[in-house]
C-alpha cells in the first residue's frame, strides 16, 4: 500500500503540515506509520479525502460538453502578435496555458483580470507514476 509523508500531503493538499496533524488529531484524516517509523497516510486514504475537499470555482458558462476537463480560472496574461497568442491563466493552484489565434482572443474577450474557463479534451494526456521515489 502506498503511505503518503505529512508534508507531502500537505503540498497535495494546499494546506500546512500543521493542519494535515490536526486533521489527524481530530480523527478527519487517519495516519499510519511507514517502514521509516515516520508518520504518514495510506494514499487510498488521501486521495478519497483530497477529492471530497476539492474546491473548484462552479464553471459559470452552464455550457454542456464532453469535456470534462473544466477549470474556472483568472487570465494573467496574454501575449499577441499578428497572428497568435499565449494565454495563461490562474486555475486555482494550476497554472493553465493555451495557444490560440489572435482573432480567437479578441473574439472571447480574453484579458488580463478576465474570468474564463479552460476548457481540456485530450485523448494524449500522460500520467507518470511517483511510486518509489521519495
Amino acid at each position: 500500500m502506498s503511505h503518503v509523508r505529512i508534508s507531502d500531503a500537505a503540498r497535495f493538499l494546499g494546506v500546512s503540515d500543521d493542519t494535515v496533524r490536526r486533521w489527524i488529531s481530530s480523527g478527519t484524516l487517519t495516519s499510519v506509520t511507514d517502514a521509516s517509523g515516520r508518520m504518514a497516510i495510506e494514499g487510498k486514504d488521501l486521495a478519497a479525502f483530497a477529492r471530497d475537499q476539492a474546491r473548484s470555482m462552479t464553471d459559470p458558462s452552464g455550457t454542456s460538453s464532453s469535456a470534462r476537463n473544466r477549470f474556472v480560472g483568472l487570465v494573467t496574461s496574454v501575449k499577441a502578435d499578428t497572428v497568435m497568442a499565449q494565454v495563461e491563466m490562474q486555475c486555482g493552484p494550476f497554472r493553465v496555458v493555451s495557444l490560440m489565434s489572435s482573432e480567437a482572443v479578441d473574439e472571447v474577450g480574453l484579458e488580463v483580470g478576465s474570468v474564463a474557463v479552460a476548457v481540456i479534451k485530450s485523448t494524449n494526456v500522460i500520467i507518470e507514476s511517483l511510486e518509489g521515489h521519495s
